[in-house]
């Protein structure tokens, strides 16, 4: 399809003059829907034409699966629920209805503060928050009331990105820092067993439905079988149930190199090894819990595919992304065996090792730097020697 009319369009219309405010508004567009021009002026460098937005734009369509599914989810559960009669359109339709308003106020509020701050500051804007936009209510509970998301939002961009510098320079993934002010700031809204499934047509109160990590902080046994946490039909955070859903998304990112191999299977070791370490403890019914289970409930394997492979906030050196999902891995599944009052480890983890992945990088390099100062020293030595 011939696209020289809009990019003409985009030429005719560039901003200048009394309107040249407004050109990171026009650049954000531009850029979006044609691959930028500008190239380095000098030094050796690069081209490639996979810029930041394209490489956001993947990680949105690797999410659409367990978008889909989560949309099917919340009325599939309805349904149970309910004892409706409801075709697989009819539930996820429901659903569709349901998480659209999360949706586009997620995506209003955030490119609202995102344009706002590149107008004040006269810089590009920021497209991180293509992929946060969508990944914010995909993590939350479907009955989180719409005001308190725009306040989540807000908080996770001004303060999780925007003081920081914006994209690239925040420290913490902004999508969980949303989460983490639900989770502080109203947590009757985040916890419990009755937050996870839509309410009727109606608006009567939320449907009571247990999730596995709900079942298990109360010492009971999961209801549903593995099976069933494997597809994802169990109530739980609306789009990260469904662990076929998420691996697909996982294959596009590793196949298009965007996420990184070494975070994403050391996160599933980490979590393995502490719960086969717990096995061989056996002090209660949650420590002998098959291992693997760690994997199918809550939050675990989508934090391990799309946030503890954020390359902003994660570890940088190949060394450093070991040691950085092998540790959220391995505190997740401590944090859920050991503290009942908060059965959901993945999100304080991924927070955590935020934290510590600058750290963990620089004692990587200063081991390298160290040995390398050795290896020449050593050399040295048998060059004088002859």
């Amino acid at each position: 399809m011939n696209m020289k009319w809009l990019e003409k369009w985009f030429e005719k219309i560039e901003p200048n003059g009394k309107w040249s405010w407004l050109y990171s508004t026009y650049d954000a567009f531009h850029t979006f829907a044609f691959t930028p021009k500008t190239v380095t002026k000098s030094g050796s460098h690069i081209r490639d034409a996979v810029d930041m937005k394209r490489s956001i734009i993947v990680v949105v369509i690797a999410l659409i699966p367990a978008l889909l599914f989560g949309m099917w989810n919340i009325g599939y559960q309805t349904k149970v629920a309910t004892g409706l009669s409801w075709a697989w359109f009819n539930c996820w339709w429901f659903g569709f209805l349901r998480m659209l308003p999360m949706i586009v106020v997620s995506y209003a509020v955030g490119l609202f503060i995102e344009f706002a701050f590149a107008q004040v500051r006269h810089h590009e804007v920021n497209e991180g928050f293509l992929a946060t936009g969508l990944l914010i209510p995909m993590i939350v509970p479907v009955t989180t009331p719409l005001w308190q998301l725009a306040l989540a939002v807000a908080f996770a961009v001004i303060i999780g990105k925007e003081v920081f510098g914006g994209s690239g320079m925040n420290f913490l993934n902004p999508a969980l820092v949303a989460r983490a002010f639900l989770f502080f700031s109203y947590p009757t809204h985040m916890s419990g067993d009755k937050v996870w499934i839509a309410d009727d047509l109606w608006g009567s109160d939320a449907i009571a439905g247990a999730t596995p990590m709900g079942e298990l902080a109360a010492g009971a046994h999961p209801s549903a079988s593995a099976l069933d946490m494997l597809l994802g039909t169990i109530p739980g955070s609306t789009c990260e149930t469904s662990v076929i859903a998420i691996a697909l998304g996982a294959i596009l990112l590793l196949m298009t190199g965007i996420a990184s191999w070494r975070i994403m299977l050391s996160v599933f070791l980490g979590g393995g090894a502490m719960g086969l370490l717990f096995n061989v403890i056996g002090y209660n019914d949650y420590m002998q819990l098959p291992f693997y289970y760690h994997f199918l409930m809550g939050g675990f394997a989508f934090g391990a595919v799309f946030m503890a492979t954020d390359p902003v906030t994660a570890a940088q050196t190949n060394t450093g992304k070991w040691i950085y999902g092998l540790l959220i891995g391995a505190f997740a599944v401590l944090l859920r065996v050991c503290n009942p009052a908060y059965p959901e480890g993945m999100m304080l983890s991924i927070l955590f090792m935020n934290c510590m992945a600058p750290l963990i990088d620089h004692c990587v390099v200063a081991r390298n730097i160290k040995r390398r100062g050795k290896r020449v020293a050593t050399l040295g030595k048998e060059v004088s020697n002859g």
